[in-house]
């Protein structure tokens, strides 16, 4: 067995990095294409520029599309996150013998195939007047972060000590006091991981939200895909740059800066 272990770990190193090298390949060639002075994708570059950046923000189309993105993407993660905690507290509290098949109708978003969800969600919004809107999108991205946000939340549920609630109360403190200075603090990692990925998934989508576009709102995502299909200009390289980038920075965001805050305040709160 001694000689099998090592050999186990060496195979699964070897198939992770295959895997982690293979799912950020498309990183090591978009961003350097989207450096490239060649008019067409061209890679490597045979010369260095940035002229595809100063395309996209000078072209009011790619920097409102890139606004539009960002401001659902917030909205989406503040809503998404609020109302997936929410959920989740109350599942994880129920004592009904119905909390299990309520768990699980709130996963159903990522099983119903998107394209499917789409045709559903455009007949009624056609009928509503929700098409092309703001509060349509983020309708629509909520319910896909929801489940995300139920199962990041859930995660840190399932390690919560219901105690410090009791001794809270115990000295006095209200439901909503006790709320926010003991559940709150402790649950935070969970809260801030669901909150970035409703904001990714909002930020990226691109299937369903092909049926909530008009010519007067458009997301980043689907501004890159009506574009690639009409031309090969690099611009959409430097936004595809750009979301990856946005995507890397959140990450590196809730990595270092708001899970040790989270966790400070757990910790704090605990002790």
């Amino acid at each position: 067995m001694n000689e099998i272990r090592p050999l186990t770990k060496f195979l699964l190193g070897v198939v992770a990095t295959i895997v982690a090298i293979w799912l950020v390949a498309p990183m090591f060639i978009v961003f350097p294409i989207s450096f490239s002075a060649d008019a067409s994708f061209q890679f490597p570059p045979r010369e260095w520029s940035t002229v595809w950046y100063e395309s996209f923000f000078t072209k009011p189309a790619w920097t409102q599309a890139l606004g539009n993105s960002v401001l659902i993407g917030l909205i989406v993660a503040v809503v998404g996150t609020s109302l997936g905690t929410i959920a989740a507290i109350a599942i994880n509290r129920s004592e009904s013998r119905f909390a299990g098949w309520a768990s699980t109708a709130m996963l159903t978003p990522m099983i119903v195939p998107p394209i499917i969800a789409g045709a559903g969600i455009y007949t009624f919004f056609l009928k509503t007047g929700l098409v092309g809107t703001i509060f349509g999108f983020v309708m629509v991205h909520v319910a896909l972060a929801f489940p995300l946000v139920v199962i990041a939340v859930n995660a840190s549920l399932s390690g919560y000590d219901r105690s410090l609630e009791l001794a809270a109360a115990s000295l006095g403190a209200g439901r909503l006091k006790t709320f926010f200075t003991v559940t709150v603090p402790l649950i935070a990692p969970g809260v801030a991981a669901g909150a970035v990925f409703a904001f990714v998934t909002s930020f990226d989508e691109v299937i369903v939200s092909q049926f909530m576009v008009s010519p007067s709102l458009q997301t980043l995502p689907i501004m890159m895909y009506s574009s690639v299909t009409r031309t090969t200009d690099p611009t959409i390289a430097a936004a595809a740059s750009l979301i990856l980038g946005a995507i890397i920075l959140a990450f590196v965001l809730f990595q270092f800066v708001v899970t040790p805050l989270a966790r400070r305040s757990r910790n704090r709160t605990a002790a």
